[in-house]
């Protein structure tokens, strides 16, 4: 490695951990903002100057929070941030040779290593909380009492909460909480590789070809993992938190593909500006949509109907 890659390398480390360290302090829209931003200097090396530079990245920011910080919090940085990125980046960059093309590794599958990744980050973030349901349960209800007298109270004509919605309100969290972590992890491990990519593609130093993502698919065997995560969601206990964890970013990819098949669909189409304007305007005020999408992704991962009769054609960019 050059010496100039390396300490390119060595600065995104720091970055990160710096802007880390960062979303521990400030407003609650900024932290929320450098949270979900703290991997893009990994990423950016990664795909820019490759795997080894992305590794440097990432142990140097890990020691650095090491040191600034605490083993746990080192901990929660390199599996949430620092072994995604790298993890992700090395595989959006694998190739071989086929003939006379070069095949380059699936981008769905690289989708299943960052659902992996927050599936593990979920469970962890669980356990670190608490471990167990009833803590997982004491803690929670703790939260929401304090939201209920701190917050609501200097709310003007708020509805008086007593401890039977509160413990309603409690339940209703713990169900969702593995969901929200997965679904969190994997939008942020997403959103930083298609950015750190859309960076380096506009920079020239993109080391492949931008993938057509209308055509993005899942492996057949995902579909398994997410209808045995979501069987499993229904068990009581821990185990049934775990799983939850699990199917929340698988069920993230399916949307993904849910939404490729839009676009594919879509090519051509005179209403396609006016389907996707409505579409993504329905995201963000009709979150279940995003389950309608899932559901058509995994659709597609079975059947395949989004090129069955198609005629070939060349992907528009």
């Amino acid at each position: 490695m050059q010496s100039k890659a390396f300490i390119l390398a060595l600065a995104a480390g720091l970055i990160s951990a710096v802007v880390f360290a960062s979303a521990t302090t400030g407003a609650f829209l900024l932290r929320i903002i450098l949270f979900l931003l703290t991997p893009l200097p990994i990423y950016l090396t990664g795909l820019g100057l490759g795997p080894a530079a992305a590794g440097i990245a990432a142990i140097t920011a890990t020691a650095i929070v090491l040191l600034i910080a605490n083993p746990l919090a080192a901990l929660v940085y390199a599996i949430s941030t620092a072994a995604p990125a790298v993890v992700c980046t090395r595989l959006a960059l694998l190739s071989r040779v086929e003939g006379d093309e070069r095949e380059w590794y699936p981008i769905g599958r690289v989708v299943v290593a960052a659902a992996i990744f927050s599936a593990v980050f979920a469970m962890l973030a669980l356990t670190l909380m608490g471990g167990d349901v009833e803590t997982l349960t004491k803690l929670l209800r703790t939260v929401v009492e304090s939201f209920v007298k701190t917050e609501l109270a200097q709310v003007p004509g708020a509805p008086a909460i007593g401890p039977g919605e509160i413990d309603s309100i409690t339940r209703s969290t713990l169900t969702s909480l593995p969901w929200a972590l997965g679904l969190l992890s994997m939008g942020t491990i997403l959103l930083n590789l298609w950015l750190a990519g859309r960076i380096t593609l506009a920079s020239g130093r993109l080391q492949r070809p931008w993938p057509d993502l209308a055509e993005f698919a899942m492996p057949a065997s995902a579909v398994f993992v997410l209808l045995i995560a979501i069987a499993l969601s229904f068990v009581d206990g821990m185990a049934g938190l775990f799983a939850g964890a699990v199917a929340a970013p698988f069920t993230f990819a399916f949307a993904l593909v849910g939404l490729a098949v839009v676009h594919s669909l879509t090519r051509g189409s005179p209403w396609r500006t006016f389907i996707l304007t409505a579409l993504y305007t329905g995201l963000v005020f009709l979150p279940y949509i995003g389950l309608l999408l899932a559901v058509t992704g995994l659709a597609e991962t079975v059947f395949h109907y989004r090129t069955a009769g198609r005629p070939p054609e060349t992907p528009s960019t």
